[in-house]
């Protein structure tokens, strides 16, 4: 009798996980199918209103000056024998002094950290690089180089290279997302973890299941899982879609009244107009569901998570993680 309660016990249990699995992965695809015919129809729009400019766009050949300057450091390159993959980065500062690295988000590239360069190559050695599949640095073509853990890595060979064994670690979005899990693997190694935009993976995941409206937000992390498409909307009309995230009044980049300058908008073409580079880009996404770990590790030491940074607007529940947050409005 025990062995058959037994049977039927486990039975139970694995056919509990197959329906789970079973309706994570149906939510997935249907609203990938929703975003998708969403997609469609704005195509289609964009064809009936401009039929001769929707499908113009090109790569820029030439780089703006503001990428060339000096102020802002020395353009460098470092090959990783493990990975095999070569990295561009722009640092600033003196050899020697403690390692502030910065990690961008999407789609961007080191030149997002302008400012911060200028600002902290006083005190710090300042390093802006152009993480996987971005900029200047590699981009492996298949989807898979880009899973979470290889991105981690990255980040550890990269300091390691550097001459250091412990940073200031700065990440913006997907590069918050990546500071995150830096510190969460390898603590002794970070000094200061500066999040902006970037909630904790695990209180990212919580929120999102049990509050629609942040689902239908985060909608663009389910159109990005099809392949080619989201490549093909974000470059129709020369980048059109692009453009408005950089320098409409709800996305773009601005603060009283200080947008991008043209100069700057075309540094951000520039980058995404290379070839292959929407799909490095997007890859990050593509992984995003394919990567599973142990709710456990997910708790960072405390003295890692100091300082966590968001955006007017955004109420994310972290206090039980960090020690101090600081609102940037």
């Amino acid at each position: 009798m025990a062995r058959v309660l037994h049977t039927l016990l486990l039975f139970l249990v694995r056919l509990a996980l197959k329906i789970r699995v079973w309706g994570y992965w149906s939510l997935i695809y249907g609203y990938c199918a929703l975003c998708t015919t969403a997609a469609l129809l704005k195509l289609c729009w964009n064809i009936v209103l401009r039929p001769t400019t929707t499908f113009q766009w090109g790569t820029r050949e030439t780089p703006p000056a503001c990428l060339n300057d000096t102020s802002l450091g020395t353009h460098c390159y470092v090959r990783i024998k493990e990975s095999g993959l070569r990295f561009h980065y722009v640092a600033a500062g003196e050899r020697g002094k403690p390692l502030m690295l910065f990690l961008h988000g999407f789609p961007e590239f080191w030149f997002s950290w302008r400012y911060q360069l200028r600002e902290f190559k006083s005190e710090f050695r300042v390093v802006a690089i152009d993480m996987r599949g971005y900029g200047e640095s590699d981009l492996p073509l298949s989807t898979e180089s880009y899973h979470l853990d290889y991105l981690v890595t990255d980040v550890k060979d990269i300091v390691e290279y550097l001459g250091y064994n412990r940073c200031c670690l700065v990440g913006h979005d997907w590069g918050g997302t990546i500071a995150w899990l830096f510190a969460i693997h390898y603590p002794e190694m970070v000094t200061k973890l500066i999040v902006l935009n970037c909630p904790h993976p695990s209180v990212f995941t919580d929120y999102t299941l049990r509050h629609p409206s942040q689902l239908l937000k985060s909608s663009h992390f389910f159109f990005f899982q099809l392949p080619c498409f989201p490549e093909l909307m974000l470059s129709i009309n020369d980048f059109k879609a692009l453009k408005a995230l950089f320098t409409s009044r709800s996305t773009g980049i601005g603060r009283k009244g200080r947008w991008l300058t043209a100069e700057d908008l075309e540094a951000y073409l520039y980058a995404v107009s290379q070839p292959g580079a929407l799909t490095g880009a997007l890859n990050y996404y593509r992984n995003v569901f394919r990567w599973e770990t142990d709710s456990q590790q997910y708790t960072v030491d405390m003295f890692c998570a100091k300082y966590f940074f968001f955006t007017k607007g955004q109420n994310w529940p972290i206090s039980d993680y960090t020690e101090e947050i600081i609102l940037c409005y």
